[in-house]
């Protein structure tokens, strides 16, 4: 028997075919352990694939909350960015990587449906499986025991049989020898041999019998039950091995399965760099802002010399140098900041405010109530300019820029450059004309349903559809007013532009062919767009030379080129809100330049930087005047 076994031995090292029944019979314990050892194991992979599914769902998850938080969003500035091809671009990998996301939360689904759920089934099934295995295996063990427990019992009685025997029959011995006992001890002691001897022949026999059945149970017990149930015990841990060895080839397979769509994702993103296009982006930023305005021309020398020698009149000198300053600001108009007009024209209206500490306005030092304006009215000013062509023109063009502070006239686009004007103006054709379309297919699709109801009437009212169709009707009617009125207005713009760039043409091809002669006189600066967004149409020269002498005034007020110098600073001793049109807040002990000083109207002008300029009351600052400053503006 242990040469076969040796031999067995021998055979599975060489065949890699082992059976547990026959090579391991003696390890019942130790296959107990093996066995709960492959189930912990196969539940550690399987929690190891659950946390490798959780983390797929939360980088998913955080991929596209990060795609989401720099997605385009709607109706806002972010929408006027993504015209250029590298907005674009970074649109597209955003899109990608949402998809990319995708595929992620794909392996986390099929980690969690192709293994983790199938080896959480399976490794229930494997317990109860072992569990009955193992239950078969000690209920062998139990009954070999038992059976041997037998064997020893009746092999102890036997041997206590057969020393009883031998003692009764010394005893039996010994009383026939002596001849005093009597004959009937002699008989007695003869029996009681006899029954020990037969005592003995009896368990002899019963020990023979729990022998053999002994052995032939220890021979069934370890070649053909053990050997069976440890045959399934190594089928079932078989299976289990190659379960974990199946659940690691779908783990790769899984993620194989998305490559292909990953690799198209990274594909995509490799075509959404390509298509960045550095020059297309240089061109649209010019598309973005170019305004249409010509560059200023030349600045004409003007002779101070020739009032030197001869003697002029006060008036006369501030004439002539007011019209040259017009001239000058012509042609730097495109160039002039547009709140400095709405500065002029913004003055307060109503008295300033009192201080916080007095009691009541008529406490102020500055005397006046109201603001009395330093010159002649504003509004008697535009009545003496409404006598010519030119001075109509004038008086519109400040009436749009009133209009682009007030925020009104914004329909026609009239606020911004030509050249963005026109393609507001094309965008918003474009989009009245998709609404008439949409707006006729709709129609077109109620006149088609209102047929069949005519022609089935079991199918609905035809009538039910004519309020509806009258509402589109109506619908077609103001888009359609709509479309032809920005369709005149892009007419009017394009018209502008061609003749814009006409003048712009000839003006080139006359500035080479005087070049080096005389100086060019550059008047074409009538006839261009001012920063409010309105036309200065280009008046005869007649009117021009006339208009010259008059609107000097006009001109030194609205048209300035340069800011008011400052003539001191001041101090706010109080916080001032600035709230009405023209006024300039200011906090408490601010420093604050001052560029015009009080008229008497309680108001003085001051600026804060640059751009920001407005009355405040005279009576909440403290003012420092410079004494040459203000010489030198007295002076001029």
């Amino acid at each position: 028997m242990h040469s076969n076994r040796g031999l067995s031995r021998r055979s599975c090292l060489e065949t890699m075919s082992c059976s547990w029944g026959t090579e391991l019979w003696d390890q019942f314990d130790n296959l107990e352990k093996h066995t709960q050892w492959g189930i912990e194991f196969l539940e550690r992979y399987t929690k190891f694939v659950k946390e490798r599914s959780e983390i797929e769902l939360s980088y998913a998850k955080q991929i596209r909350n990060l795609s989401k938080k720099y997605q385009l969003k709607k109706n806002s500035k972010e929408e006027e960015e993504y015209k250029y091809t590298t907005c674009r671009a970074f649109l597209m990998t955003l899109n990608e990587l949402n998809d990319y996301a995708g595929q992620h939360e794909v392996i986390a689904e099929n980690l969690s449906s192709q293994i983790i759920a199938e080896l959480s089934r399976y490794t229930q099934e494997l317990k109860a499986e072992r569990k009955s295995h193992f239950h078969d295996g000690r209920r062998a063990q139990q009954h070999i025991e038992n059976s041997w427990k037998q064997l020893e019992s009746s092999k102890r009685r036997f041997e206590r049989d057969c020393k009883e025997a031998d003692r009764a029959q010394h005893y039996f011995d010994k009383m026939d020898a002596d001849i005093n006992v009597t004959k009937a001890d002699v008989e007695k002691a003869k029996q009681q041999a006899q029954m020990r001897h037969q005592i003995a022949e009896d368990s002899k026999n019963e020990y023979l019998t729990y022998l053999q059945k002994f052995n032939k149970d220890q021979h069934e017990h370890y070649y053909t039950l053990i050997p069976h149930i440890f045959q399934r015990i190594q089928e079932m841990e078989e299976r289990r091995v190659g379960r974990v060895r199946e659940s690691m080839r779908v783990y790769t397979e899984v993620e194989r399965k998305v490559l292909p769509i990953v690799s198209k994702c990274l594909d995509g993103m490799t075509k959404a760099a390509e298509s960045v296009e550095p020059k297309m982006d240089s061109k649209q930023v010019v598309e973005s802002y170019k305004s249409g305005f010509e560059p200023p021309g030349d600045v004409e020398f003007e002779d101070y010399s020739v009032s030197m020698k001869r003697a002029v009149s006060e008036s006369s000198f501030l004439n002539a140098r007011g019209e040259s300053r017009r001239r000058s600001r012509s042609k730097l108009w495109p160039l002039l900041k547009r709140n400095k007009l709405m500065s002029l024209l913004a003055s307060p209206r109503q008295p300033p405010p009192p201080p916080p500490t007095s009691p009541s306005p008529d406490g102020l030092q500055n005397g006046p109530q109201s603001p009395q304006q330093p010159k002649e009215p504003l509004s008697q000013r535009l009545n003496d300019f409404m006598g010519t062509k030119h001075k109509m023109h004038c008086l519109r063009s400040l009436k749009r820029g009133l209009s682009l502070k007030l925020g009104t006239g914004q329909e026609d686009y009239s606020h911004l450059p030509p050249e963005q004007r026109r393609k507001k103006l094309q965008a918003k054709l474009n989009d009245v004309n998709k609404d008439i379309q949409k707006e006729m297919d709709q129609r077109d699709a109620l006149t088609k349903m209102k047929d069949v109801y005519i022609k089935n009437p079991h199918l609905g009212d035809p009538d039910s559809i004519d309020p509806r169709l009258e509402e589109i009707t109506q619908s077609l009617e103001k888009l359609q007013f709509e479309a032809h009125k920005y369709e005149g207005w892009l007419t009017e713009v394009e018209r502008k532009l061609l003749e814009k760039g006409s003048e712009s043409q000839r003006r080139q091809s006359s500035h080479f062919d005087s070049q080096g002669n005389t100086p060019l006189t550059n008047n074409y600066g009538q006839n261009r767009e001012s920063p409010d967004g309105s036309y200065t149409e280009d008046p005869s020269t007649e009117n021009t030379m006339q208009f010259k002498s008059r609107s000097t005034e006009f001109d030194d007020e609205f048209d300035e080129e340069e800011p008011l110098p400052t003539i001191g600073t001041c101090k706010a001793l109080y916080p001032f809100e600035g709230q009405n049109e023209g006024t300039i807040s200011m906090a408490e002990g601010e420093m604050l330049y001052v560029i015009e000083e009080d008229k008497g109207d309680g108001w003085t002008r001051v600026r804060k930087n640059e751009d920001e300029e407005g009355y405040v009351p005279t009576s909440y600052i403290k003012l420092f005047l410079d004494t040459n400053a203000k010489g030198a503006m007295t002076y001029i």
